[in-house]
């Protein structure tokens, strides 16, 4: 019986969150993101979350993440795949970076400290504002957070 290759898109959401979303495909998620990370901030080992967040009021407006896992020490990963271009992603993505920050409040007496919170965007697009730039690395940074992005330009054939 001759059994056909399959294959699966990496640029889709279903193929996305097949590939890395999934507990049996943890490790290659870990991988990708640990090539992200300085060596500091590498990942042993991860679990996933709930990807839906829905604001504190029914009237609030919700998130649904892609991807939403949490590494052993605590720091936060939100990975979102984005083929089409979409206006305001990079707010979009900053927003969507507020509900772990929350989630992290505790009740009662709290010291403020918050774990790391990283938003990865895979994107198959270009920003306007930097498709003429080889290279592009943001870091924005705030008390205990770092937001970075990094793109390197390449041809397709």
């Amino acid at each position: 019986m001759y059994l056909q290759d399959k294959y699966i898109s990496l640029l889709t959401d279903f193929g996305f969150k097949r590939v890395f979303g999934t507990e049996p495909n943890k490790d290659l998620l870990i991988d990708f993101l640990n090539t992200l990370l300085p060596d500091h901030h590498q990942i042993r080992d991860l679990s996933f979350k709930n990807n839906e967040n829905l604001g504190n009021t029914q009237i609030d407006r919700k998130a649904i993440f892609d991807i939403y896992c949490q590494a052993e020490n605590g720091e936060r990963f939100i990975v979102e795949i984005q083929k089409a271009k979409q206006n305001f992603f990079k707010d979009r993505s900053v927003y969507y970076a507020t509900f772990p920050i929350q989630e992290q409040a505790l009740k009662g007496e709290w010291d403020f400290e918050l774990s790391p919170v990283y938003t990865v965007g895979v994107l198959d697009f270009v920003f306007d504002d930097h498709k003429h730039d080889e290279t592009i690395v943001h870091i924005v940074e705030l008390p205990n957070t770092i937001i970075k992005s990094v793109r390197s330009k390449y041809k397709k054939n």
